[in-house]
């Protein structure tokens, strides 16, 4: 199967976004005098991507830049357990900065996914 590649400035995009959102989420909930105010950024950022990747594709940033995740076999919508697998790994960032030959994230090799435009 044929995908149409992502270029790395939509993938940034689309994080930049996701991640300005989940620091304003955050932010809301936390205070700064607690040390678990440095976690929920990320915690929030997993959630919102986690659950919107689930029902949509995509997260909120992916979706702003016309972005979709999808299953790299077959090109379907990923399963719950293919994006918590993909999302749990993207916060680790290592793999998602590590590209194969295709363009495809470590992240994106594990889970079985691909994304797309």
């Amino acid at each position: 199967m044929i995908f149409k590649r992502v270029s790395l400035s939509r993938r940034l995009t689309a994080l930049a976004i996701d991640w300005a959102m989940s620091l304003a989420i955050a932010s809301l909930f936390t205070s700064r005098s607690t040390g678990l105010s440095a976690f929920a950024p990320l915690g929030v950022f997993f959630l919102e991507v986690w659950i919107l990747t689930s029902l949509s594709a995509a997260s909120a940033g992916q979706r702003l830049v016309r972005i979709r995740v999808i299953r790299f076999a077959d090109g379907g919508s990923p399963t719950p357990t293919q994006v918590l697998i993909r999302t749990a790994l993207l916060c680790l960032v290592v793999t998602a900065v590590t590209f194969d030959e295709n363009g495809r994230g470590l992240h994106e090799r594990i889970s079985g996914t691909v994304l797309t435009r």
